[in-house]
């Protein structure tokens, strides 16, 4: 006997853009996505149907040479928030490290 292997399918919408996506995966995950609506951020999708806002937080500090996610405007952002009725998520942008090799 054959058992069939079934895969799960996960709607997910843009509340920011008219961009709706199905994900056929069966361990927990998000889905993010480049967002015209959004200053061409990439930020969270949400579940088809949440009623919910992304909205992105500006950096408040002093970038100095950091290596900060940027806006098609140059500006540097700090993170996405995602405010729902049950809650809120946030996806935030982590500066890069980065590191200075030179030889003695």
């Amino acid at each position: 006997m054959d058992i069939p292997l079934l895969a799960p399918e996960r709607r997910w919408s843009c509340p920011n853009c008219d961009l709706e996506d199905v994900t056929h995966e069966a361990t927990p995950h998000s889905r993010m996505h480049t967002c015209p609506g959004a200053r061409g951020m990439t930020v969270p999708m949400v579940p088809a149907g949440i009623r919910c806002k992304v909205e992105l937080q500006p950096r408040e500090d002093y970038v100095n040479g950091d290596v900060v996610q940027l806006d098609e405007d140059g500006r540097p952002w700090m993170s996405a928030l995602v405010t729902r009725d049950t809650g809120t998520d946030v996806a935030v942008y982590a500066p890069c490290a980065t590191a200075n090799l030179r030889e003695s």
